[in-house]
């Protein structure tokens, strides 16, 4: 494993822990070199999840892309990155468990968008904005208008 500080490949696990799902294994690791730690994860290599987008187009399912759209959502919001970690975890292992090769971009985005709905209002319209490509103010109004309308979950 190269150290994400200076790149060199002798290191060595200090701990080695199970995620709380049981689906990783974390490891914390220390280079020999720099001395820096870092983390970590060791996953079950599953089928790769294909993503239909709205073109028609074919994407594999990045947890990472889904994890750094919602953290843009989520900046200066009061949401841990662990919550965010946990969602995807939990989304990814719900996709694999549907056991469809291919999945529409849209049943994905739409279990991130009712997430944030549930986390945070502002973020969920962050989110929004992007994710419906809001082309003007008035689409921005509309999705507030239904916010406002809808019965928070709790």
């Amino acid at each position: 494993m190269k150290c994400p500080y200076c790149s060199e490949m002798d290191n060595k696990v200090v701990d080695s822990r199970m995620t709380r799902e049981g689906n990783a294994v974390r490891r914390r690791r220390e280079c020999l070199a720099c001395k820096h730690r870092f983390t970590t994860y060791e996953r079950v290599e599953a089928l790769p999840l294909v993503l239909i987008k709205k073109d028609g187009r074919r994407e594999t399912f990045d947890r990472t892309k889904v994890l750094v759209g919602m953290q843009k959502a989520c900046q200066k919001r009061n949401i841990s990155i662990n919550t965010l970690e946990e969602f995807v975890d939990e989304l990814e292992r719900e996709l694999q468990e549907m056991g469809e090769k291919e999945i529409p971009s849209s049943e994905v985005g739409e279990r991130i968008m009712s997430k944030l709905h549930e986390l945070d209002d502002v973020a969920y319209v962050r989110f929004a904005s992007v994710y419906r490509e809001f082309k003007d103010i008035n689409d921005f109004m509309s999705e507030l208008k239904d916010l406002l309308d809808t019965p928070r979950k709790s």
